[in-house]
């Protein structure tokens, strides 16, 4: 299990910040990848246990694992890409990266811009926050400052939910949302099962559960049109899933098997 490496992950996507090349997005084959000996898959480094910087500052965690296995099945080189929430999908697109296993959960908004796969996670989000203030559902939230990741599914999970006179401030990653928290300068956050595991460790009895928001199965992305890059990947994790070397990274990165609605999703 290596939550304990998980911390070293917080705060990384903040020096991430780059422009991106504008460019209409071009389907892909997975022979044409294999013809050029590369992929390029992008990641989130700062969302752990998924996706974190290792001590000499290279991306790990268990979507760096998948992708590892992904590159290694098709038999090519692999070049991981660290993305941010907001850009990721631009990323992707605009044929900065070729694939996506970047904690992206399965939304229709989403799937407007990406072609998922079959999921390979899966988390729950939670309301979070202050052992002190009492919220129990929606209507808790009025008046209260909800700290989120910007254009993440607790953000869009609390906005169709929250009362008009709810603040919530959104901020560019889960690790200022968390400093936020621990700050004091919000009581309550939207995050997921695995960030609340990183609070607790940290700051022990001061925060807890308030109510469920939603489970997200989480999905690799490609290009809109790629439907034989998307048929490859389903295959591929259909097969990891049944040899179980897929879970085995789960149960060593997030320390439990991957959930049963990840499972019976494919």
């Amino acid at each position: 299990m290596k939550l304990n490496k998980t911390l070293i992950g917080l705060g990384a996507a903040a020096a991430l910040a780059a422009g991106l090349v504008a460019g209409p997005a071009s389907a892909q084959t997975p022979e044409e990848i294999q013809a050029r000996g590369t992929v390029n898959i992008g990641l989130l480094v700062d969302f752990p246990p998924f996706g974190i910087l290792d001590e000499a500052g290279n991306p790990d965690g268990y979507d760096a694992d998948v992708a590892r296995l992904l590159a290694e099945d098709m038999g090519v080189e692999l070049n991981l890409v660290p993305v941010t929430g907001p850009n990721r999908i631009p990323y992707l697109v605009s044929n900065q990266v070729d694939i996506l296993v970047a904690s992206l959960g399965i939304t229709p908004e989403r799937a407007e811009q990406v072609d998922f796969s079959d999921p390979y996670a899966g988390i729950e989000i939670f309301v979070f926050g202050d052992a002190s203030v009492e919220v129990s559902g929606p209507e808790g939230l009025s008046g209260q400052n909800i700290a989120v990741a910007r254009a993440s599914t607790q953000d869009t999970s609390i906005t169709e939910i929250a009362p008009a006179d709810a603040n919530i401030q959104r901020f560019d990653d889960d690790a200022t949302a968390v400093q936020a928290l621990l700050s004091g300068q919000t009581p309550l956050m939207g995050a997921s099962n695995v960030v609340i595991s990183q609070i607790e460790a940290m700051a022990p009895d001061r925060f807890d559960t308030k109510f469920s928001l939603r489970q997200q199965s989480q999905a690799i992305a490609v290009r809109p049109g790629s439907e034989e890059m998307l048929s490859y990947i389903n295959d591929f994790l259909a097969r990891v899933k049944e040899d179980g070397s897929i879970n085995a990274l789960h149960e060593e990165w997030v320390g439990g098997p991957l959930p049963e609605f990840v499972i019976s999703g494919q």
